[in-house]
């Protein structure tokens, strides 16, 4: 059946996206590699970062035997991902590029873009696995658990998970290497890439003061005291410990709130601090996998970021543009604006926008039990 199907391949130049092409081709589909180029820079050397990546792809390719393209999505990153951001950040929020750029440009233009090449499917190379479940589209976590990015695609359509494959998403990341090594694919080597989704790893207050500028603003501890000044509080997110610039006696201080409309930091002494600890969360912009919303309360497991274990937790609330979501121990720096992320076992049942954490354990007064300790 495959060998009748049309698949187009999101190729970074990486390794993971390398082998899916190459896991299809055995398998027997019509393969097309497709390339985006998504940010306009050239490094201090007046190279194309993004350049580079594309001869990655088109060596694979070659390698390969498959025919490729390259499609400027640069207009539809800056306008759909990245200005919004910017304007985030401008809150004062934290917010997550990489879930936005999934459901925006990797699994809807992208996507689009295949389809109308006359593809069946689009693939690529996340470390997660879809299944059918009747007519319902399920996100499942990827094989290895170090790996697994279904966190970052909780918000992507059913239209798109219908469409999706996941060649890599059954496969251990040393698999996916030893693979690679073993056709002798160019990219067997190449480091994984970090940092913001297609625009990569780079020192955050430089790259960003090139789009926001900001006041500096006190830094106080939760009792108002003042401590030291900050540069701007679009650069500090909850729990940072580096880059404040804070020394002296006792613990390292960390950021455990923000207050906005006032321009401060609030940082306090201690990574185990109550004020980073909360048992409950309030979120927003809802995205649940099924047709119905869940009922409360409804009882599962939820992460607050990419790679948190899951934890248990309750869902005690919910309407269309709202959920109140209680945890069975404290958690650490609950941040506003990233996703919290449901699950029942390996199925990813959706996920939400956090608005607010809390009250913190400081606020109710109550000291952080040690079952909600790191390690």
């Amino acid at each position: 059946m495959s060998s009748q199907k049309t698949v187009v391949v999101g190729m970074s130049g990486g390794v993971d996206s390398s082998v899916s092409a190459l896991l299809l081709k055995e398998q027997g589909y019509n393969v097309i590699g497709m390339f985006m180029k998504n940010w306009e820079e050239v490094d201090e050397n007046g190279v194309c970062p993004a350049s580079r990546d594309f001869e990655d792809v088109v060596r694979v390719c070659d390698q390969i035997s498959i025919p490729y393209y390259s499609v400027n999505f640069v207009k539809e990153y800056w306008e759909n991902v990245f200005s919004h951001f910017i304007e985030e950040l401008k809150l004062g929020h934290t917010p997550n590029p990489d879930i936005l750029c999934n459901r925006e440009i990797k699994f809807k233009v992208l996507l689009d873009k295949a389809l109308q090449l006359g593809a069946d499917f689009l693939a690529t190379g996340h470390y997660c696995q879809n299944a059918l479940s009747g007519s319902l589209a399920q996100l499942l976590k990827g094989r290895d658990p170090g790996k697994d990015q279904s966190y970052f695609l909780y918000a992507i359509s059913q239209r798109a998970l219908h469409k999706a494959l996941f060649p890599i998403g059954g496969l251990l990341k040393s698999e996916v290497r030893e693979i690679a090594r073993r056709h002798r694919l160019s990219t067997s080597e190449k480091k994984d890439s970090t940092g913001i989704c297609f625009i990569g790893k780079r020192d955050f207050k430089q790259f960003l003061g090139q789009y926001l500028s900001f006041q500096k603003g006190n830094f106080e501890n939760v009792k108002g005291d003042v401590i030291g000044q900050h540069d701007g509080v679009a650069y500090y997110t909850i729990g940072q410990r580096k880059g404040l610039g804070i020394g002296g006696q006792g613990e390292a201080w960390f950021v455990v709130g923000k207050d906005v409309e006032r321009n401060v930091v609030v940082i306090d002494q201690g990574p185990n601090h109550p004020a980073l600890y909360a048992n409950t969360l309030t979120a927003t912009e809802l995205h649940w996998h099924s047709p119905e919303l869940p009922k409360a309360p409804f009882t599962c497991r939820a992460k607050i970021r990419y790679r948190q274990a899951d934890q248990e937790c309750v869902i005690e609330k919910v309407t269309e543009d709202r959920i109140e979501v209680r945890f069975s121990t404290p958690q650490r720096a609950i941040t506003p604006r990233q996703s919290i992320v449901f699950y029942k076992e390996d199925v990813c049942l959706g996920g939400a926008l956090i608005e607010r954490a809390g009250p913190t354990l400081h606020e109710l007064g109550l000291s952080v039990p040690s079952s909600s300790l790191p390690i």
